[in-house]
């Protein structure tokens, strides 16, 4: 299953999505360029908490909530943890729920005359049928190819913006490098928390490790040294892979803020729940015509349903996981696991579809995952620096460099929820 690429690629094919074509934009154009370095610090720093994640998951064989729930700590059923990613998975059925709204806009801005809601049944219903069906080699590879030429057409709209009005300048990129902070920061704390590998993304990837086998080819510590060169040997191609990921999400990420910050802010325009596709498509218009809206319409269509393809299917996989963990479900044989995996590819879609039709305003039900990913960051940065320090095998624990590299990640990641944290009651106060 999704054999032919690596974990952090399959991530890519989703982490290119709702944060990059929708909280991205939405940030630059309220925020112009001043916070360009922030775009590249979350898409950079987060690389380091995967790849310690991945690096556990790979020595021990366990996933990503059976290895939180042996973190010291309250404990009631499970770890305290594993608490805290139950609230972040129920807020991340919200943030589907306006990924699925955001690709029924996309039909509607197209001319296609039907309900949105029914537009978003047909959405759900169609990743659900996939999913159980066991279609992910063909919707990966499509969306994979869309997803990069989409991403192409992207950085190629940033080049053609120098012959238009909107054109780029080095005094404009320079300002987005001067640390400055603006005083809501709820948005860019969202943006942060989802572009590149987000918190939910974090969870996933141990388990895209242990699908591809990676655990299963350096199998059990038995102490020797020919386990250590193995093991080595697989978290090589890890961080490969992982930094591999990185260089093509940030190019990416960074492509879209710039168009963002060059047209959208200049024409004084916000990506709200009302008229979302059509503003987010006056990125393109400036730089291709008119006849770009079919262009960007096909590309955002794929961002976003590998989005929803993507992370149904992880999170299946993690709520067979987590209900196991509670005692809710019983898994004795890999059958077993995969037919629970099923179900919650069918029940998720369906979950996300009925949040939609309940409240129908895409932007507003993405930001509310946004904002649980955001706060459950600094948590992950800290159980990553345990794993680190206290769990992983001797022979593969990383050097100076990249432990300091960690650190600061780890660092960025506290400081920018205790940061969203003071704007909040800062903005009560007044």
């Amino acid at each position: 299953m999704l054999r032919h690429i690596g974990p952090g690629l399959i991530l890519t094919a989703s982490i290119v999505g709702s944060g990059e074509l929708i909280v991205t934009p939405k940030l630059a154009g309220e925020a112009g360029f001043k916070l360009l370095w922030l775009i590249v610090l979350g898409c950079v720093i987060k690389v380091f908490v995967q790849i310690e994640l991945g690096r556990y998951a790979v020595a021990t064989g366990q996933t990503t909530l059976q290895a939180l729930n042996t973190l010291p700590g309250p404990r009631w059923i499970v770890g305290w943890m594993v608490w805290l990613w139950l609230g972040m998975f129920i807020a991340l059925a919200f943030q589907l729920a306006g990924i699925v709204g955001g690709i029924a806009e996309v039909f509607t801005a197209a001319g296609i005359p039907w309900d949105k809601r029914l537009l978003a049944v047909g959405v759900g219903a169609s990743c659900a049928w996939m999913l159980s069906a066991g279609r992910y080699r063909l919707v990966e590879n499509v969306s994979t190819a869309m997803v990069v030429a989409f991403t192409g057409a992207t950085l190629v709209a940033v080049g053609s913006l120098q012959w238009s009005p909107y054109a780029i300048t080095t005094a404009q990129v320079a300002s987005g490098f001067t640390f400055s902070l603006p005083k809501d920061f709820m948005t860019a704390f969202a943006a942060f928390a989802v572009i590149g590998v987000g918190a939910s993304e974090l969870f996933y990837y141990p388990y895209w490790c242990l699908e591809k086998g990676y655990a299963t080819h350096v199998g059990a510590d038995n102490g020797t040294a020919v386990w250590a060169a193995r093991a080595k040997g697989w978290m090589r191609i890890m961080r490969l892979d992982a930094w591999i990921s990185m260089v093509v999400y940030t190019t990416a990420t960074v492509a879209f803020y710039l168009l963002g910050a060059a047209v959208l802010h200049a024409k004084g325009l916000k990506v709200t729940d009302a008229g979302l596709i059509e503003t987010l498509a006056h990125m393109y218009r400036e730089s291709f015509g008119s006849w770009s809206l079919y262009a960007f319409l096909v590309g955002a269509f794929f961002v976003l349903y590998s989005t929803v393809f993507a992370a149904t299917a992880s999170n299946a996989r993690l709520a067979v996981d987590g209900l196991a963990l509670f005692g809710v479900l019983r898994i004795d044989t890999p059958e077993d696991r995969a037919r629970a995996v099923r179900h919650w590819v069918i029940l998720l879609p369906a979950i996300s579809v009925l949040l939609f039709l309940l409240w129908e305003k895409p932007v507003t039900l993405v930001f509310v995952g946004s904002i649980a990913q955001g706060f459950l960051l600094p948590f992950l940065a800290a159980a990553a620096l345990y794993f680190r320090h206290r769990r992983t095998p001797e022979p593969l624990k990383p050097g100076t460099a990249w432990t300091l590299g960690l650190w600061i990640a780890a660092l960025s990641m506290v400081a920018a929820g205790i940061y969203e944290i003071y704007s909040a009651l800062r903005g009560r106060a007044h």
